[in-house]
């Protein structure tokens, strides 16, 4: 699981938002977030994606494997706000 701090998590009401690999929509266009792609996992019908997004730092994303990127690509990412998963500053779940 993703684990989100700052801004994005407090608009949540939480202090940690976590947000599953499955559970993230990658587009070339546009996203809530940018990331650069710096490991990208062609497995067949699934591709995992290390991404290093601005103001937010690493996240894994995954999605098919239609999905054509390589290392050093941007891509944008949006988090399936009905997936996501909150936490308080101890880390319990809200």
């Amino acid at each position: 699981m993703n684990l989100v701090t700052g801004d994005y998590a407090r608009q949540k009401g939480a202090a940690t938002a976590g947000v599953r690999p499955e559970h993230l929509v990658l587009s070339k266009d546009t996203g809530l977030w940018q990331g650069k792609v710096t490991v990208a996992e062609h497995l067949g019908s699934d591709t995992f994606l290390h991404l290093d997004v601005q103001g937010i730092g690493p996240i894994t994303a995954r999605t098919d494997g239609e999905f054509e990127c390589r290392h050093g690509d941007t891509v944008f990412i949006t988090p399936d706000d009905s997936k996501i998963h909150r936490f308080d500053e101890k880390g319990i779940a809200i």
